[in-house]
């Protein structure tokens, strides 16, 4: 990912820095004796933290059922809905957060969902301490002339809740 610094004039001294695929690589030029090197520093970790009810992916919209997802736990998720062997739609739910995607078509569909941390949008799986599960019961989507589906998930056990998840190998996960 190339950064683009605006407004501020190039000078003797200033180290651009360029963030790549996980890494930083940052180059100094030369300075004359006496002068000083100031060296800008780019985080790629916390830039590439997708916002609170990102979209990662989304095929199968248009319709007018909603699902919302709280996240009650610690760790960043990604919940993704799977229509038949296709992937509908991909939402990020950061940590202690909601979000809702408001376009789901009718049908129904699988739930998987991920938390973790260090989450890499190029490869679509958390870096670090992931864990990759389903909903057991699948959802489904329809829409009558008098109604609509809104379905409510939580990503943490809740007290008197009533859906079962299972623990699946990460790569069962639709990326």
């Amino acid at each position: 990912m190339k950064r683009l610094l605006e407004g501020t004039p190039l000078r003797a001294g200033v180290v651009a820095a360029l963030a790549l695929a996980g890494g930083l690589v940052a180059a100094a030029p030369a300075a004359a004796v006496g002068e000083r090197a100031v060296v800008a520093v780019v985080r790629t970790d916390a830039a590439a933290r997708p916002g609170n009810g990102k979209i990662l992916y989304h095929r199968l919209g248009g319709g007018l059922g909603t699902l919302k997802i709280k996240n009650g736990t610690s760790r960043d998720g990604v919940v993704t809905l799977v229509k038949g062997k296709a992937k509908a739609v991909s939402i990020y739910v950061r940590a202690r957060s909601t979000a809702s995607v408001k376009d789901v078509r009718d049908g129904t569909y699988r739930v998987f969902f991920t938390t973790g941390s260090r989450f890499s949008t190029s490869k679509g799986r958390f870096g670090r301490n992931a864990v990759y599960q389903r909903f057991n019961d699948r959802l489904k989507f329809s829409t009558t002339a008098t109604s609509t589906s809104i379905w409510t998930l939580t990503l943490n056990p809740v007290k008197g809740g009533n859906a079962r998840t299972s623990s699946i190998n990460p790569k069962d996960f639709p990326a």
